[in-house]
């Protein structure tokens, strides 16, 4: 059957959100401070730093192992990075392609519990997170959201669709995290639960790099939420 030569998934870098979520939990408080949507939220002056690492990793790829075709979520803070990405290279003297924005690459829709950390949904939604608890981070669906098989759904879809526009060709995808586990579980057959304890020792890192190479098999995969790219 033929697919893309190469299938690189990129996470955003670090956005508002990110260090928010990370902040109010190393607190122990509920309200991070954020407001509006989620498909707004910004990357923070350490994801543009990352973004311009991504920038350079790329630029300095073989030729033969750039991308042809760049496919980005519509979420700013991926389109920021990418951005950032392609300027950084072109500053080096290595072009980019234009991305092409795909609505079905964005991050998992939560509906009436978008942007609300563990400790806001207890409080506001306590029947929501008993309800979370008992089907399990994979298995629920928020009100109004998108249970993972949903991600899977409309991610299986772009991968076929670049399979059939894109065969033989190099792409890199940028976009979230749930995005390169649904990835994993089309392209791997790996189950949830074990996709769960994979990322509990390698988690999908902000700036991260998926890669997947043709075998002629279909594709395999070569790196899985590599950083050597970043300063630690």
């Amino acid at each position: 059957m033929d697919t893309v030569a190469q299938l690189t998934i990129v996470r955003h870098g670090q956005s508002t959100a990110n260090a928010a979520f990370a902040d109010a939990h190393a607190r122990g408080v509920a309200d991070h401070g954020l407001t509006g949507r989620d498909a707004d939220i910004e990357l923070t002056a350490l994801g543009w730093q990352q973004a311009t690492h991504l920038g350079h990793w790329l630029a300095t790829r073989p030729a033969d192992q750039r991308p042809d075709v760049v496919v980005c979520s519509p979420y700013l803070r991926a389109r920021q990075t990418w951005t950032r990405v392609a300027g950084t290279a072109a500053a080096l003297g290595v072009p980019c392609p234009e991305a092409v924005i795909d609505a079905r690459l964005c991050d998992r829709l939560m509906g009436d519990l978008e942007l609300l950390t563990p400790l806001m949904i207890t409080q506001r939604f306590p029947a929501e997170a008993a309800r979370l608890a008992a089907d399990g981070p994979y298995t629920y669906r928020p009100p109004g959201g998108e249970t993972f098989d949903d991600v899977v759904a409309r991610v299986k879809a772009v991968l076929a669709d670049l399979d059939r526009d894109h065969a033989g060709r190099r792409v890199l995808i940028v976009a979230h995290d749930a995005v390169v586990i649904a990835a994993r579980h089309i392209l791997d057959g790996l189950p949830f639960t074990e996709l769960d304890a994979i990322i509990a020792t390698t988690p999908v890192a902000n700036a991260s790099i998926t890669r997947y190479a043709d075998t002629g098999d279909g594709l395999e995969l070569v790196e899985f939420a590599t950083t050597a790219h970043l300063p630690p």
